[in-house]
C-alpha cells in the first residue's frame, strides 16, 4: 500500500467533522465524570480513610527501618497509585510522545495486516 492510498484509507475511516464533534462531547462530558467519580472516591469520608492508609503505609515503612528519604518516595509512589482521578487523567492527556508513537505504531500494524 502506498502512502497516498494509505492517507486515502485514513480519511474514508472517520470523517474529521464526526472526529471533532466526538472529541467535542468527550471535552464536554469527561471532566464532569472524574469530578464525579472523585467526589465518589475522595470525599470527606473517603479522604479520611485515604489519609488513614497513607500515614499507615508511611509509619509501616519507618518501623521496618526506612530512612525518611525512603518511606517518603514510597509513599509518594504509593499515593499516586492511589489517585485515580489523577491515572484517569493522566492517560486522557497522555503524553504528545507517546500518542504519535502508539498511532505509528497502529499505522505500522495495519499495514502488515492490508500487505497479508
Amino acid at each position: 500500500m502506498t502512502e497516498k492510498e494509505w492517507e486515502e484509507r485514513k480519511r474514508k475511516v472517520i470523517p474529521v467533522d464526526d472526529v471533532k464533534e466526538i472529541l467535542t462531547v468527550v471535552a464536554e462530558k469527561v471532566p464532569a465524570l472524574l469530578n464525579s467519580l472523585a467526589d465518589v472516591l475522595y470525599g470527606k469520608e473517603q479522604a479520611a480513610k485515604y489519609g488513614q492508609a497513607v500515614a499507615g503505609f508511611y509509619k509501616t515503612l519507618k518501623d521496618s527501618g526506612m530512612t525518611d528519604v525512603q518511606a517518603y518516595e514510597l509513599t509518594k509512589q504509593y499515593m499516586s497509585a492511589m489517585n485515580l482521578a489523577g491515572i484517569v487523567g493522566d492517560a486522557m492527556r497522555g503524553r504528545k510522545k507517546d500518542r504519535k508513537d502508539v498511532d505509528e505504531e497502529i499505522e505500522r500494524r495495519v499495514r502488515e495486516k492490508d500487505d497479508e
